[in-house]
């Protein structure tokens, strides 16, 4: 019982206390002074790399159609010519991984004919059409393949479409030749300005890019890839760096 009238004359005295401080300290003339959060001194920098080799794949895209009254003779026949198509190009060296179908198109036209006078249309022949891409991997047989694809029975041929494999550990390196080149640009800014670079506060990588060269167009019953040349591509690799200013 004492220990509770102890605490409790100890805590109005404390109350006491603070009121007579509240009314004896001018609180009205005490300067507080200001308080206020800088913003944090940065530099925003690009940095980018680029390196150029010779192009590692050849694209094509070879496309079969047909039309017919019925249905399943349009199928069957685009079927048959895609399967030798592709038996053509595995036979070729081409794996199973690198041919794909792109499109397969399968509808049924409409014929405009006349009665009484009156322009009508009615269902007519059945349109299939089919077209499979082909990756080759081995650039310097392009002008081969272009010449099998030409003769194969396809009634359209694309290609070849030259361009740059996907390789990581490149895509690392070029990674790293941006981040450096980003560095140098920052660490030019920070000397200018009498200041010394900081820790990276944030990096966002840009999209790689490869420069593509164009596909070409091969005729039905063409032939003839001689003098394809696969030529060279570039790689390029983009990061937005901002950097702490000391």
């Amino acid at each position: 019982m004492k220990i509770v009238l102890f605490s409790f004359a100890g805590f109005l005295l404390a109350g006491l206390v603070l009121t007579g401080v509240s009314f004896v300290v001018p609180w009205s003339q005490v300067d507080w002074g200001s308080f206020a959060l800088k913003p944090a001194r940065t530099v925003t920098v690009v940095g980018e790399a680029r390196s150029q080799k010779k192009s590692e794949i050849a694209s094509f895209s070879a496309g079969v159609n047909a039309i017919n009254d019925s249905k399943e003779k349009a199928i069957t026949e685009v079927n048959d010519k895609v399967g030798a198509i592709i038996a053509s190009v595995k036979e070729f060296g081409i794996k199973s991984e690198d041919v794909k179908t792109q499109n397969l198109n399968i509808y049924q036209n409409q014929e405009t004919y006349y009665e009484e006078g009156r322009q009508k249309q009615r269902p007519g022949q059945w349109s299939v059409s089919n077209s499979i891409e082909i990756k080759l991997r081995d650039v310097d047989r392009a002008s081969s393949l272009a010449d099998l694809l030409g003769k194969s029975g396809a009634n359209n041929v694309y290609g070849p479409n030259f361009s740059l494999d996907d390789d990581p550990a490149a895509a690392d390196a070029l990674f790293s030749e941006a981040l450096d080149n980003a560095k140098t640009k920052a660490g030019n800014v920070a000397k200018a300005s009498g200041k010394k670079l900081g820790n990276i506060l944030s990096i966002i990588e840009g999209v790689s890019f490869s420069g593509p060269v164009p596909m070409y167009r091969m005729e039905a019953g063409g032939g003839g890839g001689a003098g394809l040349e696969p030529g060279s591509g570039t790689a390029r690799k983009s990061v937005t760096v901002v950097f702490e200013l000391r």
